[in-house]
């Protein structure tokens, strides 16, 4: 009998802790953005007009996705937009020298999985510097490598088929938000549902302890600046798709978007916290955020105040409870 009262109390207490889980919070607000928006401007709700929004900040969010991984390790990486402008340089100056464009591609992926990788073997080979520290340095040197190879040049006439990665539909739906929903799940799966996505919270959680138990530390730490260094390739591809032309200066200022949409999404920057669900949801809740106020006008200084005073409120809520929660145990 008393074993019975046992089972059910756990259950009463797991359905309440299942309800008052970051993600549901941020379903909230993103309801609530919707609704603001449409009451905003009457030009809101109109499928055709949320779908073209959507590839306008769609291209960043396939960095979100290994960003995830790298705040749960506890670490951060701000070359990512760097990354992201050496290998659309890369990418689009080997195409107007002759290479072939799905050639040119694969190199510009290549790439990025490579500064990727130049992240990840320093970090782990330096382990006294912080990611920052080491990420910073790369941010300027990689940025610095696109400017040497085109100064202040655009490189671009690619040919029309390659604009269907960055304007196309299939259907009524954004190819690349097709291919963004398939990397989340990719990527769900393998946070979630893997020994590596174990591995990398324990390592967020305590990675001496980790390390003392046969985890390989270091090789999960590269194989993540890896992904992370490959993804932001994927939005070079995404990005000059759409812009019709690769500059040493695109994508300035992503690497701030991209953590912004991180912490939103409940990940926690101390490490070993946090769901992909979150993040994907916090990215449509800046996204259309965004979308909603550019159709009255905003501007750009005012969204990113906005934006700004939604993540102090986000990092801040969890601390709130927790104090109340630890001040009631006390009495």
């Amino acid at each position: 009998m008393e074993n019975k009262r046992i089972v059910e109390n756990t259950k009463k207490f797991n359905l309440k802790q299942f309800f008052f889980q970051w993600e549901w919070m941020l379903v909230g607000v993103f309801i609530i953005i919707n609704i603001m928006n449409s009451n905003l401007s009457p030009y809101y709700l109109s499928f055709t007009g949320i779908m073209d929004a959507s590839m306008t900040f769609l291209d960043k969010a396939f960095m979100v996705l290994p960003m995830v991984f790298i705040i749960i390790l506890g670490d951060i990486d701000i070359s990512i937009a760097s990354t992201t402008a050496l290998s659309a340089v890369i990418m689009a100056v080997t195409f107007n020298m002759g290479l072939p464009m799905p050639l040119a591609i694969l190199l510009g992926l290549t790439v990025g999985a490579v500064c990727g990788l130049i992240n990840g073997l320093l970090i782990v080979k330096f382990k006294e510097l912080p990611a920052m520290i080491v990420t910073l340095s790369t941010m300027i040197i990689f940025r610095g490598i696109a400017y040497i190879i085109l100064e202040d040049q655009a490189a671009g006439k690619f040919p029309e088929w390659y604009s269907y990665l960055g304007w196309g539909y299939v259907g009524t739906v954004p190819f690349m938000l097709i291919a963004f929903i398939v990397f989340a799940i990719l990527f769900g799966l393998l946070l979630h549902k893997t020994t590596f996505g174990r591995s990398v919270y324990g390592m967020g959680n305590n990675i001496t302890a980790c390390r003392y138990s046969g985890i390989k530390t270091d090789k999960i730490k590269v194989i993540v600046f890896t992904l992370m260094g490959f993804m932001a390739s994927v939005t070079a591809l995404f990005l000059i798709s759409r812009t019709g032309s690769a500059r040493p200066n695109v994508a300035t200022g992503y690497e701030m978007d991209v953590i912004a949409m991180v912490v939103l999404g409940g990940i926690s920057t101390l490490g070993g916290k946090g769901r992909m669900l979150g993040a994907v949801i916090s990215i449509f809740i800046i996204g259309l955020l965004r979308y909603g106020l550019g159709l009255i006008n905003v501007p750009a200084q005012m969204l990113m105040i906005i934006i700004g005073i939604i993540l102090i409120i986000a990092v801040t809520i969890p601390n709130i409870n927790l104090s109340s929660f630890k001040k009631k145990k006390i009495a």
